[in-house]
């Protein structure tokens, strides 16, 4: 049966992106293109369940949000 993930894709200061799932603790994983970064955290994902089994919590995705904080 397949399950769907939300993955999170941010970019850092090398310009390297980076995924993770929030779903999956330690579900995370970086590539320097984004077709490399989705095959690199499907990857991640399946490794992830194998090692977890059937444990991952299932959470509905509803959005992000950017706040700013004076620091």
């Amino acid at each position: 049966m397949a399950r769907e993930f939300s993955v999170i894709v941010e970019r850092d200061s090398g310009g390297y992106y980076v995924a993770s799932v929030p779903e999956l603790p330690g579900c995370h994983t970086q590539a320097t293109s984004l077709d490399e970064l989705m095959i690199r955290i499907r990857e991640a994902i399946e490794a992830n369940l194998e090692a977890e089994g059937d444990a991952a919590e299932s959470l509905e995705f509803v959005g992000v949000q950017r706040i700013s904080v004076a620091a």
